[in-house]
């Protein structure tokens, strides 16, 4: 702190000068400039708000049915009339037979996709950046992302149309050679091989274009004096492309930590079939809670998995992105 000759006040420093409180009208200069830059991006506001009214109705609005986990709900009773059992439902949940089983097969179908399904949209995306030729890219990005618009039970008939013993095309095939049928179908040990193969094939090229948009928003210029300095394709990719890639891979990465405990319900149920043989290594907590709420109407129970389900993920993305920051990538906040 000293005087200013020019003016003969005190100068303070930046990082010592004293900031507005709220007293004296402090708080209503913020109301304004808050308001300020509302009324200025106001077109954005109003682009927005579909989306907020949206997650305003169908997420935040249902939440107070979580009060259900702590309930013997009761359709005829109602919510307010049914009967509160505390952590009951919890208890049953974590006390029964089936919750280590349910807990590692989610663990390890979850880390199959972590582990192998979710670097391939980003090696594909790399790949497609490097091709020169329109036609070709525009073509290979067409046949790797059409799948994702075909429902899980449609790929479920064209499994059973390609791997079943009796009439599918693999095994007619094999048929016709003599050689043994290709148990592919409520094989156990065939199931998280399968489980991996269609997610590739069916998300895989979806996911890659969220990977490419990130790579078009790269500085071109950044290649164009790699290549003056002599740098190849391989020497470009590893120091420009993919540091140019890492906030969108750790945010993807965050959200799909948050996941962890959450499944492709409709996948695994088509794969699983209503083939109880295969529930050592198919069921999940998704499926389990599933047959719990419709097929033995224990909507508490569900309810109270699910609620379960929300506060590990919520712990998970916490702490992902907690982690995230340490490192000093890009994180969610």
């Amino acid at each position: 702190m000293g005087l200013n000759p020019a003016t003969d006040i005190t100068v303070f420093p930046e990082s010592r000068r004293p900031r507005p409180t709220l007293r004296g009208g402090g708080w209503r200069k913020r109301v304004r400039a808050a308001a300020g830059r509302v009324w200025l991006y106001r077109h954005l506001y109003l682009l927005a708000l579909p989306g907020i009214i949206y997650l305003i109705i169908f997420n935040y609005i249902p939440m107070w049915g979580v009060i259900i986990a702590f309930k013997d709900f009761r359709l005829f009773k109602g919510l307010s009339a049914s009967p509160w059992v505390g952590f009951k439902h919890f208890e049953f949940f974590f006390s029964s037979p089936s919750f280590p089983r349910l807990l590692r097969n989610t663990l390890v179908i979850n880390g199959l996709y972590l582990s192998v399904v979710f670097p391939i949209p980003i090696i594909l995306a790399l790949l497609l950046n490097e091709v020169r030729h329109a036609f070709f890219k525009r073509f290979i990005q067409t046949i790797s992302y059409l799948p994702h618009f075909i429902s899980w039970v449609v790929v479920g008939g064209l499994l059973v149309y390609t791997f079943s013993q009796s009439m599918g095309f693999v095994n007619i095939q094999l048929a016709r050679t003599g050689s043994d049928p290709l148990v592919v179908l409520g094989n156990r040990q065939a199931f998280l091989p399968l489980f991996v193969g269609t997610s590739i094939w069916k998300e895989v090229g979806w996911e890659a274009i969220i990977y490419l948009a990130a790579i078009t928003g790269i500085n071109p210029e950044l290649y164009e004096a790699a290549t003056v300095d002599g740098a190849n394709r391989l020497q470009r990719v590893l120091h420009i492309t993919i540091p140019g890639i890492i906030p969108v891979l750790v945010i993807m990465l965050i959200l799909n930590v948050g996941s962890i405990m959450n499944v492709n319900f409709l996948q695994i149920l088509i794969l699983q079939g209503n083939d109880a043989s295969l529930y050592d290594v198919s069921d999940v907590i998704d499926t389990w809670v599933y047959r719990a709420a419709f097929t033995k109407s224990q909507m508490s129970l569900a309810t109270a998995v699910g609620l379960f389900k929300g506060i590990v993920g919520l712990v998970l993305v916490y702490m992902a992105n907690l982690f995230a920051r340490r490192v000093g990538e890009t994180s969610l906040w």
